[in-house]
Parts: structure tokens; sequence; C-alpha cells
């Protein structure tokens, strides 16, 4: 580890009250009380319209290459536009506006008209329209909310999927294009709705308990589930951001962002914390999959962002870069206050290498973090406010938030309480009661320690989910989560996601998924072309798995954290079978059972080609 100093930063002294025993279980909670904040969300764009109006708002590439920019009066004057044109539709709670497109300007706007007129958005992740083969999970979320109207970018590429509905009585709206056989209005036609009084009156009855989205999470059955964002909720969590990061108040924040506004940790973290603190978003059309991280180097050449958000697998992949291109690591690092992941847990190896290559561009280490909450705390709930050693560490309870830990093992299974904390799932009273405990906290499904019991300030470590954990056949507990990510680290760079396995088995495996890039680098010479099914089969890959994960296990003290079988899966992850999510989060319980043919081939005994015994 580094000795090198921390590049300043302006945090919020991480101070807890905790109440309880370990016996009983624990209340975490923060001295610093909750401040006022806005009352929806409209009314955060039309401060920064009044006081910052030429400020730029929202950029986005455009074909030719440009930035495509816009200024927050720009963008309040046509959210208003689009909110009259809401409003003369008849949408509302009922008839909610749903849109199928990724990140871009005209999305953000529909978004935004949403805000202002009182009209719920649903935005559904791309991968439900585009990647899916059966439409499944996106006629599931039109049957249960009943939308008014549907926006699309490109009418011909969603046609498939649009095709799937029963569109009587739903507009639907594209950017370019028409959809055949379907009455297509172009986004243009509603920038040009003449606005009335009527959007006034609207906006005047928005309020914190109005719906401002509702977000389907993947579930852990594979069916999505429609998480209920109030105002209320993303407003307060916005303030709870500021009180914890008091320095985004003094340098308006400058975003360069893919993460996919159908989550909440682009949609509403990112998006919101830059329209609550009158920053600059930049709409990344690139990600993390080969052929598209490369627009993100791109963009990143030209754009230097003040804080940095991604996934783990979004750093796995940018980081090569950083390290080999100085003018791309000057230009990420030359105004960076901070770099934050969320979404999986961060391997040890690569925090260690964004703390060189940050200390190699500015000689200090860049501060890192993350948080911890879900789509239904919108989603901040705790954060680490303070400069982080390792990877791991989700910080403390924000201000207004309280935190009820339960004895659960040798963890503490954790529950929220809040008012960023849903009032449940959109038509689905059986889900929202079963939701939360007998004193109104949010099962939220997940497990942390202390990383100090003698000073709970210095933070909760996270320990997975607890519905992952399992035993084995011995009664022994084996924690996934934690596992799972030693076992990334230790490997790399040659698995790009694991599932643990041993359910009732006498030791413990690994289903890993490779990545590619990294193994080819393994096999100097192999053809570029070569089959992921034959990739996987190399000796030279085999053998990079037997050296390093036997070194790792000859560190570990018990079953429950030995891999004994490691077998690579050549099949991506399927988003169909919610297998995965478009922000790269692996569903281990959905995974397992799609897989169980290869879980028992594993365990099959003699061991089966392919399968690597440690």
């Amino acid at each position: 580890m580094s000795t090198a100093e921390f590049a300043p930063l302006d945090f919020a002294p991480p101070l807890v009250n905790l109440e309880g025993s370990a016996e009983t279980g624990f209340l975490l909670s923060s001295p610093q009380p909750l401040g006022a904040y806005p009352d929806s969300l409209g009314r955060m764009l039309r401060h920064w319209a009044e006081q910052a109006p030429e400020r730029i708002f929202l950029a986005e590439r455009q074909a030719d290459g440009a930035w495509r920019r816009l200024s927050y009066a720009e963008a309040e004057r046509q959210a208003r536009a689009i909110a009259q044109a809401l409003l003369d539709r008849g949408l509302g709670s009922e008839r909610p506006l749903m849109i199928l497109s990724g990140n871009a300007i005209d999305h953000a706007l529909l978004m935004l008209g949403g805000f202002f007129s009182g009209v719920p958005v649903v935005p559904v992740s791309v991968a439900y329209s585009l990647l899916s083969r059966d439409f499944s999970k996106l006629r599931h979320i039109f049957a249960e909310t009943t939308p008014g109207l549907i926006y699309v970018a490109d009418g011909e590429a969603f046609a498939p999927a649009l095709a799937s509905l029963d569109l009587d009585g739903v507009d639907v709206v594209a950017s370019r294009g028409e959809v055949a056989g379907t009455a297509t209005t172009p986004f243009a036609s509603l920038l040009e709705t003449p606005v009335t009084a009527a959007v006034d009156r609207a906006f005047a009855q928005v309020g914190t308990d109005t719906i401002a989205k509702i977000l389907y999470t993947s579930g852990s059955t594979g069916t999505p589930k429609g998480v209920i964002n109030t105002h209320g909720m993303l407003c307060a969590n916005q303030k709870m951001l500021e009180q914890v990061w008091p320095f985004v108040t003094r340098t308006p924040p400058v975003l360069l962002d893919w993460l996919p506004w159908s989550h909440t940790f682009g949609g509403n973290h990112n998006f919101n914390l830059v329209l609550k603190q009158g920053g600059t978003f930049y709409i990344d059309d690139g990600k993390p999959a080969p052929g598209l991280v490369e627009k993100t180097l791109k963009n990143l050449a030209e754009i230097s962002p003040t804080i940095y958000f991604n996934v783990p697998v979004g750093y796995a992949m940018l980081l090569p870069h950083l390290e080999q291109d100085e003018k791309l690591r000057r230009s990420f690092f030359s105004r960076l206050q901070l770099i934050f992941y969320a979404g999986a847990a961060l391997p040890q190896d690569l925090w260690e290498r964004l703390e060189k290559v940050s200390i190699r561009a500015t000689g200090k280490k860049v501060v890192m973090t993350s948080s911890w909450g879900a789509t239904e705390t919108a989603p901040l709930a705790t954060a680490a406010h303070f400069p982080l050693e390792k990877a791991g560490v989700i910080g403390i309870p924000c201000p207004g938030i309280t935190l009820k830990m339960l004895p659960n093992g040798d963890n503490f299974e954790l529950r929220v309480k809040g008012p960023n904390v849903t009032p449940g799932y959109f038509r689905r009273p059986d889900l929202t009661a079963a939701a939360f405990d007998e004193d109104g906290f949010y099962r939220i499904g997940d497990a942390g320690r202390f990383v100090d019991p003698e000073d709970p300030a210095k933070g909760i470590a996270f320990a997975g989910r607890v519905a992952e954990d399992f035993k084995l056949s011995s009664g022994t507990w084996v924690r996934v989560g934690p596992l799972r990510v030693a076992v990334l680290a230790a490997a790399a760079p040659a698995l790009q996601f694991a599932l643990v396995t041993g359910h009732d088995r006498d030791f413990v495996g690994i289903l890993g998924w490779p990545n590619l890039a990294a193994c080819k680098q393994l096999c100097p010479d192999v053809a570029d072309d070569i089959a992921p099914e034959e990739l996987i089969r190399r000796p030279e890959i085999e053998e990079h798995l037997r050296r390093t994960l036997r070194k790792f296990n000859a560190g570990q003290q018990g079953s429950s954290t030995r891999i004994a079988r490691v077998m690579l899966m050549s099949e991506p992850p399927d988003i169909d079978a919610g297998e995965i999510t478009d922000k790269g989060y692996i569903n281990q319980r959905a995974a397992l059972q799609r897989r169980r043919k290869l879980v028992e081939r594993l365990y099959a005994e003699p061991p089966a080609p392919g399968v690597i015994v440690l």
C-alpha cells in the first residue's frame, strides 16, 4: 500500500450515534440532523435556470462527433413544453410516461417534463427491448404500469419490442424514424407545444409524496419489481449527499457518465447530483464493453470530470489505458476530486492500481470511496465520507438515516429507515408488506460488520447478500460476497465474474466467466479470433488459475474460504434469465438456478473435463 498522501477533500466529519449491543443488535445513526430540502426535483431545475441560466447542464455527442450542449435555461423551457404535452395527453399516476431508450438529452428532457408536470416516469432498461429475445420483462412492466406514452430514440430499432405490446390508446414518440404499423409522434413536436397556465398549476401540486419515478429492479426471481421513487425520497437523498460531501456545493460537479438512467446509481445518484448542485452532465456514449469502451476513452481525453463514477468492471477496462496513455491519464486526473465505485465490490487489486496511477498523475492519491443502498433507498443510505485505504468499506449512515443491525452469524443483517426509503412497490401491496419489518425498517437483504467494533465511526464493511450465503454439508457458513471479491482479486486478471458454489456440498467451488481480453494476453500465441470455448481450455489459463488460487488457498484458515474446484464458462450471462443487469451486476441466485447442470458437473466424480482441481 502506498504511503503517499491523499489529495485534500472536504468531507463531513465521520460521527455516529450507537445504541444496543452485539447480542441484541444495534441502531446506528448520524448525529448530524438532515437539513431542509426542496419538495420536488423540478424546483432544482427552476433554481438553476434562474441563478445560472447560461451554464451548461447537459451535453451529448452528435453524429458528426461534436458536442450538443444545453443550458439550464434551455432545459427548463423545453421541459415545460414537454410537461404541457404530457398534460394534454392526460398522463398521470394511472397513465405514466415510459422511456425505453438509453441516456440522451431527449430522454433527460422527458424526465424533467415529468418532474414539472407530476407525471411519473418509468425508465426501462434498454436491454429489455434491444437485447432480449422474448421481451418478457418489457411486457411485464408495460402491463403493470399501463403507460399513456412510450418514448424511443429510434423508431425502427425499437419496432420489434413495441410490436410485442398492445399499444391501443398509447402514444408512441420517437426522436427519429417511425415505428412500422404504429402512429409515431416526432419528439421535436413535443418541444413546440404552447405552454399554458396548466403547467404552473400542475407544478405547484408536485410535492414530497408525488411519484417521480417507478424504477424496476431485476429481482432475485428474475421478475422485475417496480420501486416507487417519490420526489421527497430523491430530494432528501441529495441533501444527505450534500451534507456528507460539502465540497460539491463549492465546485459544481462535472460528470462524464454512462451509467444507465433506468438504474438508481446513474439515474438518481449521479443525474440528481448534477441537478441539485448546478453542475454539468456529459453523457458518455461509451460503456465498459468491447467496441464501446473506446468511446469512453475518446470522451475522457476531451472532458475532465471532477468526480468519476463507475462500476468495478468499468474500472477494470479503463485502468490499462490510464496506465499506458500519459495524455489520457493527464486529462482524466487534471481536476478529479473523487473516484467513486458502486454496483458491486471493487477487487483490491483494482483499488491499488487506481491509487498507483493517480499518484503517477498527481503525486497524491485521489480519494476513492463508495456508498451503499438500493433502488428502494434512492439510493444513498451509508457513505464513506473519509479517506479509505482498501475496498469493501461502505461507510456510516447519512444524516436522517437509521440503520438497524441484527446479529446474523458473525455479521449483521442491515435494515434501513429514513425519508429516502420507498413507500413500496407500484401496484404490489403484497411485495410492499413483505419488504418492511414490524418497526418500519426496509429489509434490504444485505449484511455487514464493523471495520473496528471498538470504533463504529470507522465504518461498516460490506459482507454480501444475506440470501446468497449458504452452508456447506459440514454446517459451516460460506459468506459469498467477500469470498467472490477475494477470488476475483486472487485470480486477476483472468476472471471477470464468478459464481460461488457449494450449498450442502463438501467444498466450495467457482463457476467463472473469463475476462477474454486478459486471457488472450496470458496466451500470447493464440489467434485474435479464437473461440471462447477453445480459449478457456488453454493450458496457460488452467495453469494461471491453479497457481493463483492455490496461493490464495494457502492463506485461508477454513473450508468456507478455500476453493477446491474451478470451471470456466464460455456462455455469457443471460439478461433474459436475470443473470446480469445492464450495469454489470451478477445475480448469483438466478445464475446458479439456470446453470445447475454446470454445478453438477463441477462436483461430479471423477472430475469432468474442463474442471480445474486445486
